[in-house]
């Protein structure tokens, strides 16, 4: 599943791309989706202008000419493809996950500008899209999400009075999007390795600094996936031919059994299951 650094990738693509462009014709091809796509969904955004594309934890915002919100989650296995007109150049992912080619099968939905094509390819179909009318809706719906990690609010005091009387581990909570909106298995296990916490500890047993760590490592990890482009496993590459390549940088993440990359450190890192997740940690570092 994308996490925020590669919806934020997303994002960045449609903004040069479809931003104050003029939705032409909308083809959908499957409603089915994780939501049922609204009967009146091709009617209802074409021959709109995109206004403005924002992104919020990993949901991509198209807000529309007239006044809707159009949100799209791309779930497990969702990817954009922005096919543009005399282009040669085949890579059409807006992103740097799943296949850098438009697929031949699974494009539920297309939207057509003038020159380009924008495509949602989707082979498990667990994304979807919803439609707010009025920007209280849209606000209500942000607000059954926690803060995001960017959010001057999701600092020390804010962390600290979420968990220092919860018994649940720290990973799990990284992964609570109740408490902080947007973070995914990849980079939770990549923020305790920073912060040198073991992510099976207790929430309450956090002390004051490494709440703090956990504020600074939380901001950074994710600063530094966005300014490298974002994770890709398989390391592709988006329509401009940029790679995304945080993945050349993982501390512990699919690293079992190497060494711990901290200077002076001689720990291995090891693999564990937390709530059915692959969580990676030094043995050593992360007390």
């Amino acid at each position: 599943m994308p996490e925020l650094p590669e919806v934020e990738i997303v994002k960045q693509s449609l903004v040069k791309n479809v931003k104050f462009q003029k939705i032409l014709q909308v083809i959908v091809r499957n409603r089915n989706l994780r939501f049922k796509l609204p009967i009146n969904f091709k009617n209802i955004i074409k021959k709109q202008k995109i206004i403005n594309v924002r992104r919020f934890s990993k949901y991509i915002i198209i807000e529309l000419s007239n006044k809707l919100y159009c949100v799209l989650h791309l779930g497990m296995s969702g990817t954009l493809h922005i096919l543009k007109k005399n282009n040669k150049n085949l890579l059409t992912n807006s992103s740097f996950y799943h296949s850098p080619f438009l697929p031949k099968k699974h494009n539920h939905v297309e939207l057509v500008f003038k020159n380009l094509r924008l495509i949602y390819n989707d082979p498990r179909r667990f994304g979807y899209f919803k439609i707010f009318n009025t920007d209280r809706k849209l606000k209500t719906f942000i607000n059954n999400y926690g803060i995001e990690p960017f959010n001057k609010k999701f600092n020390y005091y804010y962390v600290k009075s979420k968990l220092h009387d919860k018994k649940k581990n720290i990973k799990d909570y990284l992964l609570d999007q109740k408490f902080v909106s947007g973070i995914g298995n990849i980079y939770a296990s990549e923020i305790l390795f920073e912060s040198k916490i073991n992510p099976q500890r207790k929430s309450c047993e956090l002390t004051d600094y490494e709440f703090n760590d956990l504020v600074k490592y939380t901001k950074r990890v994710l600063n530094n996936s966005i300014k490298k482009g974002g994770s890709s496993i398989r390391n592709f590459v988006n329509t401009s031919g940029n790679s995304g390549s945080f993945q050349k940088y993982f501390k512990v993440y699919d690293r079992e059994g190497k060494k711990c990359l901290k200077i002076n450190c001689k720990g291995i890192i090891s693999r564990i299951v937390i709530s059915n997740r692959s969580t990676f940690y030094c043995d050593i570092c992360q007390k």
